[in-house]
């Protein structure tokens, strides 16, 4: 549409083109004797905008985001057990078919403080693989890609990982001996 309205006038330059819409209201008059007029005076790529607007309402201008990422991003830091603190465990269950998962099993983190005394807060944490249920007859490479990857030996968040690339509903988090996030919890 502003192509076609920028045609109008050959030759003319985009930038200095406005397109004014008028509206005459019959019987009516001013004290000149004219009749009233309503008037609208805009860019040709605004009234195009316009256009669209009346037709498919306002276009969006933002990136469309899965609804389930910001729930995902906000649900976190909000949740009553977050932060991590040292002694959590961090257990990750693996489904059976994901990519280059031969069976079923979990691995277990153990999370500690990897600050040197005196440090300020907030402290720098650890996660550190305690065990895995991977079978005996599982080959030591295999054992080696599949385990130990969320690792991490000093931390502003070492769940982050985790959480985002593993995904909470694959996550169970331990504190004090009781369960504080089930993420496959039903």
């Amino acid at each position: 549409m502003t192509k076609a309205i920028e045609s109008l006038v050959p030759g003319s330059t985009p930038a200095f083109l406005t397109v004014t819409v008028t509206e005459t209201l019959p019987g009516t008059a001013g004290h000149d004797g004219q009749p009233h007029k309503h008037t609208w005076t805009g860019r040709p790529d605004e009234v195009a905008e316009r256009q669209f607007t009346a037709l498919y309402g306002r276009p969006r201008t933002e990136t469309e985001v899965s609804p389930l990422d910001p729930a995902e991003t906000d649900w976190m830091p909000s949740a009553r057990w977050y932060p991590l603190r040292p002694g959590d465990l961090v257990h990750i269950h693996y489904e059976a078919g994901l990519a280059g998962v031969p069976a079923a099993f979990g691995e277990t983190y153990i999370v500690g403080d990897a600050g040197t005394p005196g440090d300020p807060v907030p402290r720098l944490l650890s996660m550190v693989l305690l065990a895995h249920t991977l079978p005996d007859s599982t080959p030591e490479d295999d054992v080696k890609n599949l385990t130990g990857c969320y690792e991490a030996e000093a931390a502003d968040d070492p769940l982050y990982a985790p959480w985002f690339e593993a995904k909470p509903h694959r996550l169970t988090i331990v504190r004090d001996g009781r369960v504080v996030h089930d993420g496959g919890a039903k």
